[in-house]
């Protein structure tokens, strides 16, 4: 059994607690790591603090240097890191290596932008008192930054977090979800062998509790927040004056016009309602279809869904596997039990094995309906239909507290340029799923799905602060 240590302002250390780190497959213990405690939370913070102004003064070149080296090392190592993933979390293995190859181009993409972060020149003579008077504005990275990520994307949802942040010549502290903290802690093997200063990254599993100290701690001048709506509202109520960067979840919708090949398109609609079996926050939960090509949507995609080859992450064929855990299995379970009694057609799947959930296709359900009004975070999909004119699946799509991203399928520029301007989503994806997102893009949504863009370039201006000189 592998013992991890965690990363501490520059250091490999112990906690006072030990952290069982279990294969989400097997159920069996798969590593030891630790989880801090207020006191090493406190060292990793007066650390951050003492490198604040090195972390300021690094270069364009040396933050490029850390960055690329971090890159390629997450590339060279990426089956090793690939395995630790695939076990921590139960992502099939060919996600787990579409993930490493993401956080390696997050870094190599932050490696780029932090050689062009923005300068302003301004003339300020407008009006008559400011004759002969410019401005030139510099951007100074904000401070200390604390990042939370989830155990969806344990790698690359962190890494949106820590490469920003070094970019900006920002300390960050990184607490990983719990239940799979293993492949940040390989990260950190890889920073500590770069010139960062040492302090400028520390990653830390801890309990909620302790964690919760890096929203109310005001010596943190930023936090960045990716998990569920009901957590992430409640932590920046309790955040004070620092900044707040939500990344929160979603029901994703996803339209199919009339004249789209459903034979072209299935493959991308499987991946969006069931890949990792749907625990993504862009997961394409809601299929609003054209009514002529509904009923052949419907039996299609049951013909594919079951299809599915479940089984061990590790296997190259797996598509589909366990769950992060029984709790979140057994609530999916619940909600298509309960939406069920409500009305809702069962067309495949609707069966649990202890941690493993059965991909399941529902129709006739209603914004009533947790599947269809909360976000199902599981593999469960929602199939409907509108009524032919496009303002009515925009009408239906629209319906929902959240608005992350929605995939619309159409050959009609003018149906994607009404979509475009009136979907009430952060992103619309033009002829694929909503969980297609490219690490470069700006990404986050609006309504309860979040506060602020992620995206590289966009974290890093959010973890920047403005300052002119007039002269």
């Amino acid at each position: 059994m592998t013992d991890y240590k965690i990363y501490c302002a520059g250091k490999f250390i112990s906690g006072p607690k030990k952290l069982e780190v279990t294969n989400k497959y097997s159920q069996q213990v798969y590593a030891v790591t630790y989880l801090a405690d207020k006191t090493i939370l406190n060292k990793a913070i007066i650390a951050a603090e003492k490198v604040k102004q090195a972390c300021k003064e690094l270069s364009s070149l040396e933050k490029y240097t850390a960055l690329k080296f971090i890159s390629e090392e997450l590339e060279n190592k990426k089956i090793h890191l690939a395995k630790v993933l695939c076990i921590e979390s139960g992502k099939p293995i060919i996600y787990a290596i579409a993930e490493i190859e993401r956080a390696a181009q997050t870094f190599l993409i932050a490696a780029e932008e932090c050689k062009r972060l923005p300068k302003e020149y301004m003339s300020l003579d407008w009006t008559a008192n400011g004759k002969n008077k410019e401005g030139i504005v510099n951007y100074f990275p904000i401070g200390i930054v604390a990042g939370i990520s989830p155990f969806n994307f344990p790698l690359n949802l962190a890494v949106h977090k820590i490469a920003p942040a070094i970019a900006a010549g920002c300390p960050i502290i990184l607490k990983p979800a719990s239940s799979t903290p293993l492949s940040t802690l390989e990260l950190a093997k890889i920073i500590d062998r770069t010139n960062l200063p040492k302090g400028m990254v520390s990653i830390l599993p801890m309990d909620r509790t302790t964690g919760n100290l890096l929203v109310t701690d005001e010596r943190i001048n930023l936090l960045s927040f990716t998990g569920s709506p009901v957590v992430g509202w409640e932590l920046k109520k309790q955040s004070g004056k620092k900044k707040v960067i939500l990344e929160l979840g979603g029901n994703a919708g996803v339209i199919i016009s009339e004249g789209v090949d459903l034979k072209k398109i299935i493959t991308k609609c499987l991946v969006g309602a069931f890949s990792y079996s749907g625990q993504i926050c862009i997961h394409a939960q809601r299929f609003i279809v054209h009514p002529n090509l509904f009923e052949d949507f419907l039996s299609l995609m049951k013909k594919e869904t079951e299809k599915l080859i479940a089984g061990d992450p590790l296997k190259k064929e797996t598509r589909i596997s366990t769950m992060i855990d029984e709790e979140n299995a057994k609530r999916v379970e619940e909600w298509v039990k309960d939406a069920i009694k409500q009305g809702a057609k069962l067309v495949c799947g609707g069966k649990r094995k202890k941690t493993f959930y059965v991909p399941t296709i529902l129709t006739n359900t209603t914004s009533k309906m947790k599947v269809n009004a909360e976000e199902v975070f599981g593999p469960v999909i929602c199939i409907e239909k509108y009524n032919g004119k496009i303002e009515d699946a925009i009408k239906k799509i629209n319906d929902s507290k959240f608005g992350l991203q929605c995939g619309v399928f159409t050959d009609s520029v003018s149906e994607l340029d009404h979509c475009f301007k009136q979907i009430e989503v952060g992103g619309i994806i033009h002829n694929d799923v909503p969980t297609l997102r490219f690490d470069q893009m700006p990404y986050g949504g609006i309504k309860e799905s979040g506060l602020g863009r992620e995206g590289v370039k966009y974290a890093i201006m959010d973890m920047m602060e403005p300052k002119i000189l007039v002269k």
